[in-house]
């Protein structure tokens, strides 16, 4: 899993583009905004952007690791 301080950047980037891309909705904005979910993927191991984002925020300075409850179900 990558250092917090880039998955801190990633998020950072991703919540940027994702306002962006809902205001502009221009093709290079939404192939940057692809190009970060899938940095993130790989970033965390995971598979979709909802999942690295929880993975992601999980590994932050101040998170709670034993509060997985926004993992179950």
């Amino acid at each position: 899993m990558a250092h917090p301080a880039v998955l801190s950047n990633l998020i950072e980037q991703y919540e940027t583009l994702r306002v962006l891309h809902a205001e502009n909705g221009s093709p290079e904005v939404r192939q940057r905004l692809d190009d970060i979910a899938y940095t993130l993927c790989v970033s965390t191991g995971t598979r979709d952007v909802d999942t690295a984002l929880i993975a992601a925020r999980h590994r932050l300075p101040g998170a709670r690791p034993e509060d997985d409850s926004v993992l179950t179900a």
